[in-house]
């Protein structure tokens, strides 16, 4: 990075789905892949199945609410200004019945792009298992 940035509350590319919101707030384009923040507002029910990242590390700071983070030996229940930090290959699962905030950090990741990437799909897209597994990979993202 040259030069600075200066992303403003509400701003940064904004990516709307249906369990959640996302702010790019720092793009991996920015920082030679090796860092990105997402800020994302997650919806009542919010729930990201079980996966794990063979490089990437991703890092929770809870703003708003309530999120379960569920791995294989221990359930968290991580709350406004509470950090939880997953290093590859601990595979993780999330969820947030309430809807909350949360700012995620990822190191050694494009989840940006993915998520880019993800914002340009169709339905008939989402429902091909096979392509959606060959995208997931070329992020770093492995599911069960």
């Amino acid at each position: 990075m040259k030069e600075k940035e200066i992303i403003r509350n509400g701003e940064g590319e904004n990516y709307n789905y249906s369990q959640d919101h996302c702010f790019i707030k720092l793009s991996s384009h920015r920082t030679n892949g090796e860092l990105s923040f997402v800020e994302d507002t997650l919806k009542p029910g919010f729930y990201l199945g079980r996966h794990h990242h063979k490089l990437m590390t991703e890092v929770f700071y809870i703003l708003e609410g309530e999120v379960e983070l569920i791995f294989d030996d221990e359930s968290i229940t991580a709350g406004p200004g509470d950090t939880v930090t997953v290093p590859p290959n601990v595979w993780h699962t999330a969820r947030c019945e309430k809807g909350g905030k949360m700012l995620t950090i990822f190191k050694n990741g494009q989840f940006d792009l993915y998520l880019e990437k993800l914002s340009k799909l169709s339905d008939s897209d989402f429902a091909d298992t096979e392509l959606m597994k060959s995208i997931s990979a070329e992020f770093d993202i492995y599911e069960e």
